[in-house]
């Protein structure tokens, strides 16, 4: 009887440590799935913010396409682990299932050693009645009665022993009892949390299904917007073809026109020194008749005699002609030229005045978000104060310098260059991180900002870099313990060997 209770209770041993890693498995499981479902959230989130940016820009539509790509392989990783946690589910049920058996098949060792300790029991009501026998049998069995007495109070012992160790054996079986309603409890919660979570799982795979959508359309009004842009390439080709040949036939037009020109200018020149008549003049004379006979003679004579006083008058330059003619050439093409100068001028002009407008209107906007953005921001890493941007010129916003006033708490409205080292750096990294908030990027890096702060700033500092890295990624280049403890991920480089470096990292996510 003693080596069965030994063994029952050498497996109730065994069963209490069974439950206690079924207990922290089961823990475990509950943390891997908060973390998964975090990981989800935050996947939708990236995904949220994905379509935002698809929405507002075409531009970065490529970007969109890897970021749903990147966000179906998480999901698929995410409905592989969902799947496993499933498997270990039925594991862990059935695992109880074996527990629970063996805690049957202890309830029926009990049961056969309570039968056993009642057949003692009645042994010792027949050696009793044997010893009273014994008394009263003979004197002379005196020692043998002192014999039976001892065996008595040996077996009164072993069963004192042996009800103690029933009632802890029956305390052990009430507790482990309680444990086993507990984790059947626990289970049930885990099934109902794993439900919960499929039903997420399927809401995310419905969005997910509508971001494809959402992304097939933005692809087919992409492909058409290319096909259009296509089409219009096609159309300027083609008005640029029909421009530069109406270009040539206008240079061969002005090419022939100054031809004729200047065949008009030297029959002029002809008619004006053979006949001293202008063109115009014999054009327009309508008495002109033709000489015949004597008169032609006489006519011929006559044009000889005038001839031979214009030979006696000495040579003509004979290139004034070309002379004018080039120079009036040039004279058009200066003209010309001038003419597309002063065009050009005019344009350059109303654009450089357009795009001062819209300089002026942008940095206004620019400045005014800018200058909100530090004053909320100085706030946060002062834990107080004021703090604003102004222009030096205010009328002229293109050649304006900017000043910068700070008012930490306590003190009163001054110059940065004022303020100590730390405040000049916290209110450099206020205005940086208000600029930066005003045109955001998926990554941020930082090198050593937080050296001049003390303990108290390098707080709110970080509290600003957690509350900005829901959106952007921050890398962070520091010797400030309190800086790296709110980093998931950290690396470093040791030597452990001299000459030697190694890069180590930690993540901390999942501890």
């Amino acid at each position: 009887m003693k080596r069965e209770l030994r063994e029952v209770l050498r497996q109730l041993e065994d069963l209490e440590r069974a439950l206690r890693e079924e207990e922290m498995r089961v823990l475990t499981l509950g943390r891997e799935i908060k973390d998964f479902a975090s990981l989800l959230e935050r996947l939708e989130g990236e995904k949220r913010e994905a379509e935002r940016q698809s929405m507002t820009s075409g531009h970065m539509l490529q970007q969109l396409d890897s970021e749903m790509a990147r966000v179906t392989e998480r999901m698929g990783i995410s409905q592989a682990e969902l799947r496993r946690l499933a498997a270990e589910r039925a594991e862990q049920e059935s695992i109880i299932t074996a527990r629970q058996e063996e805690i049957a098949a202890a309830e029926q060792s009990r049961a056969q050693l309570e039968q056993q300790i009642a057949s003692a029991q009645e042994s010792l009501g027949a050696l009793r009645q044997r010893r009273e026998d014994a008394a009263q049998s003979s004197s002379q069995r005196v020692a043998r009665v002192a014999g039976l007495e001892e065996r008595h109070r040996s077996a009164t012992a072993a069963l004192g022993r042996i009800d103690s160790l029933f009632s802890e054996m029956s305390e052990r079986l009430h507790d482990l009892a309680s444990q086993i309603d507990a984790a059947a409890a626990e289970k049930l919660q885990r099934e109902t949390e794993n439900l919960r979570l499929e039903q997420q799982a399927a809401d995310f795979a419905a969005e997910r299904n509508a971001g494809q959508a959402r992304e097939g359309l933005l692809q087919f009004e992409k492909d058409q917007l290319r096909a259009r842009l296509a089409e219009i390439d096609e159309l300027l080709r083609g008005a640029r073809q029909l421009l530069d040949q109406a270009r040539d036939r206008r240079g061969e037009l002005q090419a022939a026109a100054a031809k004729l020109q200047a065949d008009a200018m030297y029959m002029s020149e002809t008619c004006l020194n053979e006949l001293g008549v202008e063109r115009a003049a014999l054009l327009a004379d309508t008495t002109i008749i033709l000489l015949k006979g004597d008169e032609l003679v006489a006519c011929d004579h006559s044009y000889r005699e005038m001839r031979a006083k214009l030979e006696a008058m000495g040579p003509v330059n004979m290139m004034a002609l070309e002379e004018y003619r080039e120079t009036a050439e040039r004279h058009t093409f200066l003209d010309a030229q001038r003419k597309d100068l002063i065009s050009s001028i005019e344009n350059t002009t109303a654009t450089i005045r357009e795009i001062d407008e819209v300089s002026r209107q942008k940095f206004q906007e620019a400045f005014t978000k800018i200058n909100e953005n530090f004053g909320e921001t100085f706030k946060k890493l002062f834990g107080g104060g004021h703090a604003f941007m102004k222009l030096t010129d205010e009328e002229n916003s293109a050649e304006s310098g900017i000043d910068v006033v700070a008012s930490p708490p306590g003190k009163r409205l001054q110059s940065v260059l004022l303020l100590s080292g730390g405040e000049k750096a916290l209110t450099a990294l206020a205005l940086l991180v208000g600029i930066f908030q005003y045109t955001p990027s998926p990554f941020c890096i930082l090198d050593e900002v937080d050296a001049p702060l003390d303990e108290a700033n390098i707080a709110r500092f970080t509290d600003l870099v957690k509350e900005m890295s829901i959106k952007t990624q921050f890398v962070l280049i520091t010797h400030s313990k309190k800086t790296m403890s709110i980093a998931p991920v950290l690396y470093g480089v040791t030597m452990q060997e001299p000459g030697v470096s190694k890069l180590v990292s930690v993540r901390f996510g999942a501890a």
